[in-house]
């Protein structure tokens, strides 16, 4: 059998993982089988971590959500006031909740006003 010389088919598929990992430091972005071991362990990560960043930010969401509810008004909590969203069936997601709450407070304690006048009548 004759022999095969694999110069230029390896070549372009090792040159494609290093262009993958040339950011990564030291041996992680220079010799070849930990480039292949750095950039599945790379993919691996990024896909339990899109998971992981839903969770973050729904918890940052409603943590915004909870002190911009207890600025004014100590008795009024996160729980209480989703509930009470929930009765008064408004579709707000807690994603534009806690914008409302960075961006304009006022019509976010404007919003639980009415919810709680709403609930108590």
């Amino acid at each position: 059998m004759t022999r095969t010389k694999r110069g230029y088919i390896a070549r372009k598929r090792r040159i494609k993982n290093r262009l993958f990992v040339s950011g990564f430091r030291g041996a992680h972005s220079k010799l070849t089988r930990t480039i292949t071991q750095q950039s599945i362990r790379a993919l691996v990560s990024a896909h339990q971590h899109r998971d992981r960043k839903k969770r973050d930010f729904r918890r940052l969401w409603i943590t915004r959500i909870n002190a911009a509810i207890r600025g004014k008004w100590a008795s009024y909590n996160y729980s209480r006031f989703i509930h009470n969203l929930y009765k008064k069936q408004l579709l707000l997601n807690r994603k534009i909740l806690a914008q409302i709450a960075i961006s304009n407070r006022n019509c976010l304690y404007i919003i639980s006003n009415e919810i709680r006048k709403a609930v108590a009548s």
